[in-house]
């Protein structure tokens, strides 16, 4: 948009000024955290032994005037003011050449703002966190139960190495960002990446459309500083001149400059590389961290179910019998009901808070195995381990009210006998058997897995 290749000092059109005036209004806006959601968020982060949710947090900033999640409404907002103070700074301003100089600086905070929220999903992938493999419960969810974007979360998934590979174009994407002279093929690389982020969630319902499509601007602006030269000469094939242009810049603040860089990689880059792969080890954030009853982990056919003391055969219409149940490695049990379930129904707040990407620290919020998924009541539970009780609470909040408290004993390393009440005082006992269940998708294709 605005040419610097020159050795003349260029004199940019008035309608360039005008638009420069607007544009960096408008970034400048963006960029910067002015809004109270993210400052008093700051003051939570434990900034002595930071975790990789804290640093997270801090890349993940963009405007929320209405709500925790943004959206284009913000936007609309920001472009008025813009607009309003571009026009208050035309009039005001007294005659200039240029803004090469002001121009340059917008760059760099764009470019480290981008570079941010490109680290930050970064690491989540390099270490498969954001799509983590399905759980027990998904993997015995009927796939017409899943919605378009869990099943695209449980694609991306199953495959670790795939996710550790799109992590790393992250990275590069952001390190690249980082130096003048190879941003604008780091913004061009986040303009097809996250280009084809924004198209998926687009595409399967996802709630990262927003923040995609914010970055995908800011890459936009960054690319067109070199988007003249690289067209005429990849398309016209003429002779094109490097861009020369450097601002005056005093010793202090080149020393700044350099320092700040300093610290900006040694924290979104090796500090938090290092916690996202502790966390990946310790407290993958996708799924509840509190450990489930030991050895149980597994699916179980419901072999005896009473109720109230009758006996109640299997059945395939009957809508009070468990078909099975799956107990998770974490303190979740889900079951099967012949009944129908909304996928991942829970308090409003929940619903919207898992329309985009959150690290959550209380189990309570992790709705990741229960988003997008019916067909499947979620239970999660308490364990008393010296009386041997399980005290559940259905996760799905038009089901808010049914808890229930079971007796558990264990006669044998595959078979878990239940005893207690439901929500509504009913007497039950059932008697669950563990089943050898093979997984082909974790065998492996090599010779295991013939179709």
């Amino acid at each position: 948009m605005f040419e610097h290749g020159s050795t003349k000092i260029p004199v940019w059109k008035a309608y360039e000024i005008g638009l420069f005036r607007f544009l960096f209004l408008y970034f400048v806006l963006q960029a910067l955290p002015l809004d109270l959601h993210y400052l008093k968020g700051l003051g939570k982060i434990h900034w002595l032994h930071l975790e990789y949710s804290d640093i997270y947090f801090l890349t993940r900033y963009f405007p929320n005037f209405f709500s925790d999640q943004g959206g284009y409404g913000e936007w609309g907002i920001i472009a008025v003011i813009s607009l309003i103070g571009a026009m208050i700074w035309t009039k005001k301003a007294t005659a200039t050449r240029n803004y090469n100089e002001l121009y340059y600086w917008l760059r760099v905070v764009l470019r480290y703002r981008l570079a941010l929220g490109i680290l930050g999903y970064a690491f989540l992938k390099i270490f498969p966190l954001q799509a983590p493999f399905p759980s027990l419960s998904n993997l015995n969810t009927n796939y017409g139960d899943l919605s378009s974007w869990k099943i695209f979360s449980m694609s991306l998934g199953i495959v670790p190495g795939y996710e550790t590979f799109l992590g790393s174009v992250e990275l590069l994407a952001g390190l690249l960002l980082l130096f003048r002279r190879t941003a604008s093929i780091g913004a061009f690389i986040v303009l097809i990446f996250t280009g084809n982020v924004f198209m998926a969630n687009l595409a399967y319902g996802g709630g990262e459309h927003v923040y995609s499509l914010y970055l995908i601007f800011m890459a936009l602006f960054v690319f067109s500083y070199d988007a003249p030269r690289i067209f005429n000469l990849l398309y016209h094939g003429q002779p094109t001149a490097l861009n020369t242009f450097k601002p005056i810049i005093l010793k202090e603040v080149k020393l700044a400059k350099l320092g700040f860089k300093f610290l900006f990689i040694f924290l979104f880059v090796f500090v938090y590389g290092f916690a996202t792969y502790r966390g990946s080890l310790k407290d993958p954030y996708q799924f509840p961290k509190t450990a489930g009853l030991p050895g149980t982990s597994g699916v179980y056919n419901v072999s005896l179910f009473k109720i109230n003391g009758k006996l109640l055969p299997y059945s395939t219409t009957d809508t009070l019998r468990w078909k099975d149940v799956v107990l998770e490695k974490w303190a979740t049990m889900s079951v099967r009901f012949n009944q129908s379930i909304e996928p991942g129904a829970l308090k409003k707040e929940q619903i919207f808070k898992q329309d985009y990407e959150q690290i959550h620290e209380q189990d309570t919020d992790r709705a990741y195995e229960l988003s997008g998924a019916g067909g499947r009541q979620y239970y999660s539970y308490t364990v008393d381990t010296i009386a041997h009780k399980l005290l559940l609470k259905n996760r799905n909040q038009k089901h808010k009210q049914d808890t229930m408290s079971l007796h558990y004993d264990r006669p044998s390393a595959t078979t878990i006998v239940l005893s207690g009440v439901n929500k509504n005082q009913d007497s039950l006992y059932l008697v669950l058997t563990k089943i050898n269940k093979k997984y082909p998708i974790t065998m492996g294709r090599l010779g295991r897995v013939k179709l």
